[in-house]
């Protein structure tokens, strides 16, 4: 996935607002395969365990049986079809989610190679405080930014301005 480019912007931005927010103590269960940014949170002291690239959809077994204080879905909500059963499973009190926001400029994405790289959801930010709240969790900070590239076009120049990312911290009330 990260053959080309790195989201070093991404990644910085989310290691602070977890380093902000959460101790070094907690055990995170991060949704999703070991991936780059699991490793970047585990060099920089958290403790890390990945779910196994089930499909969560279908099978929230992790999210019951793995002990854990925290739960992280960064940038995966959007691939699944419902992502309020996997909240619901969730037994921790706290959880930090990043989306990709839908952008008028730009339809859902979707890989021709990869059946588990596509985005089912395209979410506005109210869509995913909606789904945070149902799930009794408050919104205790988040943050909305954008994710420029170095290509030319009317898109890229519209991402330079467009908020692209949205980051929420939030506790079970």
């Amino acid at each position: 996935m990260y053959e080309k480019t790195f989201p070093n912007k991404r990644f910085k931005i989310t290691l602070e607002f977890l380093e902000k927010h959460l101790s070094k103590s907690e055990t995170i269960l991060d949704l999703g395969v070991e991936n780059p940014f699991s490793k970047i949170m585990i060099q920089n002291g958290f403790t890390v365990k990945n779910t196994s690239g089930e499909d969560l959809d279908i099978d929230q077994s992790a999210l019951q049986n793995e002990n854990y204080t925290t739960v992280t879905a960064f940038e995966i909500f959007e691939h699944l079809l419902n992502p309020f059963t996997v909240l619901q499973n969730v037994k921790s009190d706290k959880i930090f989610i990043s989306i990709p926001l839908r952008l008028w400029f730009s339809s859902a994405y979707r890989s021709k190679t990869d059946m588990w790289d596509r985005h089912y959801h395209e979410f506005e930010d109210w869509q995913l405080d909606w789904l945070i709240e149902k799930n009794g969790f408050t919104i205790v900070d988040r943050v909305k930014f954008t994710h420029p590239t170095k290509k030319i076009g009317i898109r890229p120049l519209l991402r330079y301005f467009t908020n692209r990312y949205y980051l929420v911290y939030a506790v079970r009330k």
